[in-house]
């Protein structure tokens, strides 16, 4: 099947977003195909995490459509929508602080339980199997996020930049077509960033999953991204890929500013910079 008769994972059409007189989000538009990796990027309160929040069910739209596999969410629920196959993380990460890193994923694994509430009552072998199952998987993907070590350790006691990986990999365990990242470089240091961006990559190779992901860091977003809209002041007035992004007079006034212009180029971690 051709690229173009696959059905996008996301379409966001003329997507808005109207808090009373202003107008957060203008007409956003986006489509997003498996196994694409699209960055989100502008200056703060460009509309970005608003945007965020349209497609995930945290706001409905105050116009337009979201659809997930070709089906309109409007409205729902976000755990309706993050079962329909799209999962996020958050700029401010919110791990159940109180619950060790296994069972931070392991309640993720839930939804996709076969185990009804009668069974889990009885605890009948199926509710048991269904169980062990969910363990499994969950520290699978503990695995995958290089903290397996960490399984037992309640999230609080994590080092930063491992609960951003935490987070990630509570994401995944909900079986997402589409993974939403909200700046998950925020807060790491040099190293950690260059393997961040080796981790999305694995991540929507290993999984087959579109991802989408907002990131302030130019280093790692024109780094790991195939193609980039632009927002600013909730309209979109770039899209393309990085390089003709960077490129963009009103990308450069809007967001990247002078500094960019005297480095005249952006370099990704690990290549020379």
């Amino acid at each position: 099947m051709s690229a173009e008769n696959v059905t996008p994972v996301l379409e966001a059409r003329k997507v808005t977003m109207q808090f009373g007189g202003l107008k957060a989000l203008s007409e956003f538009e986006l489509e997003l195909r498996p196994r694409e990796l699209v960055g989100l990027i502008g200056p703060n309160g460009a509309g970005k995490t608003t945007a965020f929040n349209a497609i995930t069910g945290v706001y409905a739209p105050s116009a337009g459509d979201v659809l997930v596999a070709g089906e309109r969410v409007n409205g729902l629920r976000p755990h309706v929508i993050c079962q329909r196959g799209i999962a996020r993380t958050f700029q401010n990460i919110r791990l159940f602080k109180d619950l060790t890193a296994l069972d931070n994923v392991r309640v993720a694994c839930h939804h996709r339980r076969a185990a009804g509430f009668t069974a889990a009552f009885f605890r009948t072998t199926g509710y048991l199997e269904d169980e062990r199952s969910i363990r499994r998987r969950a520290e699978e993907y503990l695995a995958v996020m290089g903290l397996s070590h960490r399984r037992d350790e309640l999230a609080r006691n994590l080092p930063y930049g491992e609960q951003r990986r935490l987070e990630i990999a509570r994401a995944l365990a909900t079986g997402p077509k589409l993974l939403c990242l909200d700046e998950p470089a925020a807060g790491m240091n040099a190293s950690e960033k260059v393997s961040l961006l080796e981790l999305i990559r694995k991540i929507r190779d290993d999984f087959g999953l579109a991802i989408l992901l907002i990131e302030h860091d130019m280093r790692v977003v024109m780094g790991v991204s195939e193609r980039l809209v632009v927002l600013d002041h909730g309209k979109t007035i770039s899209r393309g890929s990085p390089e003709k992004v960077r490129n963009d007079p009103k990308v450069i006034e809007a967001y990247l500013g002078d500094a960019y212009l005297a480095e005249k180029h952006i370099s990704v971690p690990g290549e020379g910079a």
